[in-house]
């Protein structure tokens, strides 16, 4: 019996027939999730006073304070806003806290000066927060980006110092991020591209570019909000801090950070995985680790109870 060939453009065409319907089919498990918050409650903005801190170099920053109490200055990540506090600022101004959050240079409503974005200009904008807003025995929680120029701000401000009693690095990392990082390998080159957007655009595309920011149960109603901040970002000036993740590496110098600290990782966190939060606690003097089981990158929302206990932890 003589075998059935197919033709090379046909076997492509059925191969990406069917990578094409698993991704569908993928998406369609992941939408019928639960939602640990609705939509509407990860789509509010924190509620408080808007403050606009001017920078020298023409940037804006744009930050929300509420509350009294002792202060919990908060960082957020790349490409999103201050908008991902949003679950975590309602139970630390229930516990008396007073909360300051800002979108970062570049980011959302704060906007970009003639230094452009890198590590040393947003570690000195957390210096001149810190400053505006006369913090004094606060808490400094830095997510993902957050986190990586929190390291860089204590290093280069060592004046911080005087203002933190307590420094929370979750999901983040200290240079180097490709290190036994995969997903990164793939993402970042994507971004850097353009392609990356366009992708986050697309229904299917973007709901496993947001999934693979989750953990292992990842809730279509946190994707849905992730992705709509995205995606509305001008990513194209960023692009500089982007590539500052990987080709700096502030890990020889974490022996110089004094504030205590506490490292918080998802188990499941492929952006910054584990191997990055095990290197920062195991550098940073007295640094505790956390690890949350099953959580993925978006610990503000997967883990929020988590995050304030931390805070509460450096807390007297």
């Amino acid at each position: 019996m003589r075998r059935a060939r197919i033709p090379g453009g046909t076997a492509v065409a059925l191969l990406g027939a069917a990578t094409i319907a698993a991704a569908r089919a993928a998406v369609a498990r992941i939408e019928r999730n639960p939602d640990p918050f609705p939509y509407d409650r990860l789509a509010r903005e924190p509620q408080g006073e808007e403050v606009l801190v001017p920078r020298p170099d023409g940037t804006v920053l744009r930050a929300i304070v509420a509350g009294d109490g002792p202060p919990v200055v908060l960082a957020h990540g790349y490409g999103v806003s201050l908008l991902e506090w949003n679950v975590v600022w309602d139970s630390l101004l229930a516990r008396g806290h007073r909360v300051i959050a800002f979108d970062q240079r570049g980011h959302e409503r704060s906007t970009l000066g003639s230094d452009g974005v890198g590590s040393e200009p947003m570690a000195a904008d957390y210096a001149a927060v810190l400053d505006r807003f006369d913090v004094r025995d606060g808490v400094l929680v830095g997510h993902s980006m957050g986190g990586f120029v929190a390291i860089r701000a204590v290093l280069d401000h060592p004046e911080l110092a005087a203002r933190l009693r307590g420094l929370v690095l979750f999901a983040t990392w200290a240079g180097r991020i490709l290190d036994r990082a995969p997903q990164n390998r793939l993402q970042i080159p994507l971004l850097e591209t353009g392609v990356l957007q366009r992708i986050a655009r697309t229904r299917t595309g973007g709901v496993l570019f947001g999934a693979a920011q989750c953990g292992t149960r990842p809730s279509p109603a946190m994707i849905s909000v992730f992705r709509e901040v995205f995606v509305r970002q001008n990513h194209q000036p960023l692009i500089p801090i982007v590539r500052a993740f990987s080709r700096e590496d502030h890990y020889p110098r974490l022996g110089e950070i004094t504030v205590p600290t506490v490292v918080v990782v998802g188990s499941a966190d492929r952006s910054t995985p584990p191997s990055h939060s095990h290197r920062l606690a195991a550098g940073v003097p007295g640094a505790r680790l956390v690890t949350v089981p099953d959580a993925g990158h978006m610990l503000n929302w997967e883990a929020p109870d988590v995050l304030v206990e931390t805070i509460a932890s450096l807390q007297p």
